[in-house]
């Protein structure tokens, strides 16, 4: 299955540049590009790509606010949104997080790392750039200690809690099956296990909860 993507960036050379390393692979094709987040919100909606590729500073609205239209918690049918930006942005990745983004990349991440970001995307995964990771997510739940959650709808089992870690800590399922020594469809129910007990949408959320709790630290 060919993954339609569509790209949002203000910076033209960006933008091209983006479209060009996707154009270029396999299984992927840039169906959309739009230099402001009007145009990325109207574009994204007419032409339901699998996976929308989102900076965060753009002019009429920014990633954030393009992330929450097309992702956010009250979107019926919600699109696969993943962000782009520089390290210091650390506030506008945090927003662009809770409002839905499966994924977080540098500008200058790499062809690999972003062909990798947008298949994990338009399966339901969530890839963030592995050099920034923990101190993202740390630093994320270093704020707004008030709207913590420290219980989940139903308690998690000893291995649930294991796999809890190994999402936060940024591990796909086959990294999980492998590193608990199951089976690769017993993680993915683990997983999904996780996504209903603790509310969460996507990977991310499940990782920003384990952080939130306490259960991953620095």
């Amino acid at each position: 299955m060919t993954v339609r993507v569509m790209v949002a960036d203000d910076q033209d050379l960006v933008r091209t540049g983006l479209s060009m390393i996707l154009d270029a692979q396999p299984g992927i094709e840039v169906v959309g590009q739009a230099a402001d987040g009007h145009v990325a919100v109207d574009l994204a909606r007419r032409l339901r790509p699998e996976v929308c590729l989102l900076d965060i500073r753009m002019p009429g609205l920014d990633g954030i606010e393009v992330t929450e239209l097309l992702a956010g918690r009250g979107v019926r049918d919600p699109m696969a949104v993943v962000v782009i930006t520089t390290f210091d942005l650390d506030e506008y990745v945090h927003g662009a997080l809770r409002a839905g983004a499966r994924g977080f990349l540098l500008k200058d991440a790499g062809p690999q790392l972003l062909v990798q970001a947008v298949h994990a995307a338009a399966v339901g995964d969530a890839l963030i750039a592995p050099n920034i990771t923990r101190r993202l997510l740390s630093t994320l739940a270093a704020r707004n200690p008030s709207n913590r959650r420290t219980q989940p709808i139903e308690p998690l089992t000893d291995r649930e809690e294991e796999v809890l870690v190994l999402v936060a800590r940024g591990r796909t399922n086959a990294e999980i099956a492998a590193d608990l020594f199951i089976g690769l469809t017993t993680a993915k129910t683990h997983v999904a296990s996780l996504l209903a007990k603790i509310g969460a949408r996507n990977r991310v959320e499940i990782a920003m909860w384990a952080y939130d709790t306490g259960r991953v630290g620095d």
